[in-house]
């Protein structure tokens, strides 16, 4: 496919999600506040999203605010974060960002790539699921789900892992005020249909628009 047709398919890919979810909600209940997506974004590293919230139900209920996380015990952090895995790296990451967050911005999340990147534990990833959420800014968020069902789609050679490498290819096939929203929908299609090992092609709303045949 040219670039002009992988444009006008994820076009057509793009409508029939939006019918299929309509409310494009993200999978982190973060509650609306910023800085607690930030630190489910970095629990969510090697985790499932519905471990993290599990997690954080319980770390917000004790830790309710920015502050008193920056200021917690760190062997309480990594007690209670424990279940997501990585957890000493990820208790130290999460301390020292909300210090950060505070002494810095003021507790107010930027709304800048560059700025995200200086969090600790944050990736491009991250920094675009806080930038498309926080801010409705055009952010491709390159998770599993992005990258191995858009390598289905034919945007890219299928297979590929490289989040980088994918966030650029999709970035510019999908229209910016879109990006955001389409990611949170890769996400909930990925666990309903196109799962990592055998996905229901079968049964899959999109597989005509996908594979481009009938069955």
């Amino acid at each position: 496919m040219t670039k002009k047709q992988k444009k006008e398919k994820m076009k057509y890919i793009v409508s029939a999600l939006k019918e299929l979810y309509p409310e494009a909600l993200c999978s982190l209940e973060y509650g609306g506040e910023g800085w607690k997506l930030l630190i489910m974004g970095r629990l969510s590293a090697q985790c499932t999203d519905e471990r993290v919230n599990i997690v954080c139900r319980e770390l917000f209920s004790e830790y309710p605010t920015a502050k008193s996380i920056a200021d917690a015990p760190i062997e309480r952090l990594e007690e209670i974060i424990k279940p997501c895995g990585l957890y000493k790296m990820k208790a130290s990451s999460v301390k020292a960002s909300m210090n950060r967050l505070l002494t810095e911005y003021g507790g107010v999340i930027p709304n800048s790539m560059d700025e995200l990147l200086k969090f600790e534990g944050v990736g491009r990833k991250i920094a675009n699921l806080l930038l498309g959420d926080l801010y409705s800014m055009p952010a491709i968020v390159a998770d599993t789900h992005c990258m191995r069902i858009c390598g289905r789609f034919g945007m890219y050679p299928e297979g590929q892992k490289d989040p980088l490498k994918t966030e650029k290819i999709m970035s510019e096939l999908i229209e910016p005020s879109e990006q955001s929203d389409f990611c949170h929908r890769m996400v909930l299609f990925g666990r309903e249909y196109c799962t990592a090992k055998n996905p229901k092609c079968h049964i899959c709303p999109i597989y005509d628009l996908c594979k481009g045949e009938k069955r």
